[in-house]
């Protein structure tokens, strides 16, 4: 009986990880041995990425939040603790849609607010 391999598996989970190190340089796409270990860390990169980027996200909004606000006279603090206490529930995102596209709007969410 002929000695069997693990050649099929083997041969797919091999074509799996170069393919993900298809933009890497030198050894790193070619070499399977070395290939591993940077698709690994690629990975582990692209995870903490993606929170990364919700981060980056609504610290943009505070940004652009807080400037509105202090062109409307009030700051980023008083406004977010005004909008709580009056029960308007506008999310940052929104807020700092509305304070780029439309400043007149703006203005009046913070007037809402009771700036």
């Amino acid at each position: 009986m002929p000695r069997a391999t693990n050649a099929p598996s083997r041969n797919r989970r091999r074509k799996k990880v170069l393919k993900r190190a298809r933009g890497f340089n030198g050894m790193q796409k070619t070499s399977y041995r070395v290939a591993v270990h940077k698709v690994a860390r690629a990975l582990a990169y692209a995870y903490d990425g993606r929170k990364q980027k919700k981060r980056d996200y609504r610290a943009l909004w505070n940004v652009r939040i807080n400037a509105a606000a202090r062109q409307c006279g009030t700051t980023y603090s008083k406004l977010i603790h005004n909008l709580a206490s009056k029960n308007i529930e506008l999310d940052r995102k929104i807020l700092a849609d509305i304070a780029l596209h439309d400043p007149d709007g703006f203005a009046k969410v913070v007037e809402a607010a009771g700036n």
